[in-house]
Parts: structure tokens; sequence; C-alpha cells
């Protein structure tokens, strides 16, 4: 009886992961078939899901209408430096919130992370200002700065996580052994917490792809990514549904493609345990 019911129980709980799988995959999978789509059976009602001619005319439109390797070229520099730079700052930030807390650090993790509960908007303005006095706007640069400042806190609060699942004692053995303090951090803890640092710039990475807002109020032309690349196919004379999904999928692709080899560095990352 009990092998029966907790056989029912792993039925039941694995059927319900693949339904909510598959509602997170839906989105996803909808976008990449209307890109196939013409644009009369984009809109078609009721929805066309296998039976429609498949067309490559969206992709070829998007490659004519737009530049876009450029597009990709920004998002992949913007995101790689603002995840590098983030992590360059956190890892001693977070070294010290974890092996040498204060009575106050808990309050300003807290602190850290409810700058993520601020709207965007409301600090739009002063941003923009400070951009247009140091010639930041519509600049790589720019966006590397806002966009490192705004994940730093997720960044932070994670490695705060993993470094608190490394014993000091490994570290105060290191000191003892005249470690200096580059030393300590470049050479014993990094080493030790790479799965974590590891997912946690991965997961910095993705954040800063997917950034829609800034970078459609920083950027015109020269900095804009691919964020900017699909808003682009929206239009005063309405959504070009088919296209704007064939802008979509190119701009999603190298993501999940990325997401899907890392896949199991990300899971070690995230379950990054205490050293044995």
């Amino acid at each position: 009886m009990a092998r029966s019911t907790t056989t029912r129980r792993k039925i039941i709980t694995t059927a319900a992961a693949w339904a909510v799988g598959l509602l997170i995959f839906f989105p996803i999978y909808w976008t990449i078939l209307t890109s196939f789509k013409t644009e009369a059976q984009a809109i078609n009602d009721p929805p066309l899901f296998f039976f429609f001619d498949w067309t490559l005319e969206n992709y070829a439109v998007v490659q004519e209408r737009s530049d876009y390797m450029r597009f990709l070229w920004n998002s992949v520099i913007i995101s790689g430096l603002s995840t590098l730079l983030g992590v360059m700052i956190a890892v001693p930030a977070a070294w010290s919130m974890a092996f040498v807390p204060s009575r106050r650090t808990k309050d300003i993790l807290l602190w850290m992370l409810s700058t993520k509960m601020l709207p965007a908007v409301g600090v739009l303005y002063p941003i923009s200002l400070l951009f247009v006095k140091f010639g930041l706007l519509d600049t790589r640069t720019g966006l590397v700065v806002v966009l490192m400042l705004i994940n730093l806190p997720i960044i932070v609060w994670m490695l705060y996580t993993y470094f608190k699942e490394i014993p000091g004692e490994i570290l105060e053995a290191a000191r003892m052994d005249g470690a200096t303090l580059r030393e300590e951090i470049v050479y014993i803890l990094t080493p030790m917490a790479i799965p974590g640092i590891a997912s946690t710039m991965l997961l910095n990475f993705i954040l800063a792809w997917n950034e829609a807002f800034w970078t459609l109020n920083l950027t015109a032309a020269k900095a804009a990514p691919l964020t900017a690349f699909i808003a682009s196919y929206s239009s005063p004379e309405g959504l070009f549904f088919a296209k704007l999904s064939a802008a979509s999928t190119m701009a999603i692709a190298p993501i999940l493609i990325l997401g899907w080899f890392s896949q199991k560095q990300l899971v070690r990352g995230l379950t990054f345990g205490a050293v044995k």
C-alpha cells in the first residue's frame, strides 16, 4: 500500500512538472512557429498550429531591413562586460560579508536587494540627465555601467550565499600559511566557488541580455542591442506578428543555445553545497 502511494505521488509530481515546463515553454514555441508563417497566417482565427505554408520570408525581410550582426555584437559586448565587471566588484564584497560580517551585514544585504523593488522609471530622468552630461547616451559604456549596477545586488546576494557554504577554517589556514588578502580571494576562495561564480555569471548574462527598459531609453542606434532590434518591428501602423516573431527568434536563439549547453554547469552551481 505504501509503495502504491509513493508511486502515485511520483507520477503526479512528474506530470505536474511536465505541465509547468510545457506551460513555460509554450510562448517560446509559439513565437518560433509564428516566425515561419505569413502575416495573414499569423493572425488567423482559429490559430494554425501545424498545417500552414511554412516560409522563410520573414527571416529574409528581417535580414534585409536590419543589420542583425551589429545588434548581436552590441548585446554580446554589453552583457559580457557588465557581467564581468559586476562579478569583479561583487566577489570582494560578498567575501567581506560572508567571512568578516558586521552587525549591519544583513541590513546592508536587505537594503541592496530592496533597490531591485524600485520602479526603474522612477530614476530614468536623473540617469538620463547624467548620461547627457557625461556623453554616455547611446554608448556601450553607459549601458555596461547601468546594467552592471542594476544587477549587482543579485550578484552579491548569490555569491554571498555560495561563499557562506565554504568553511571559514580553510581561509584561516591559508592566512596562517602567509597568504595575503588578494591570494586568499584569487587562489583559494575563487577556485573553490567556481560552480557558484559560473552560475551567477550565466544568470547575470541572461538578465543583461533580456533587459529592455534601459536599452530602449538610453540608446538610439549606435549601441542598440537585440532588445531594440525586436522593438523596431513595432510601428504606428500596427504589429507585424510574423516578422516580429522572426526578429524575436533571432534575438533569443543565442541565449537559448548558451543555456542549453550550460545547463549542467548552471544546475551544478545552483546546487553548490558545502565543501566536504
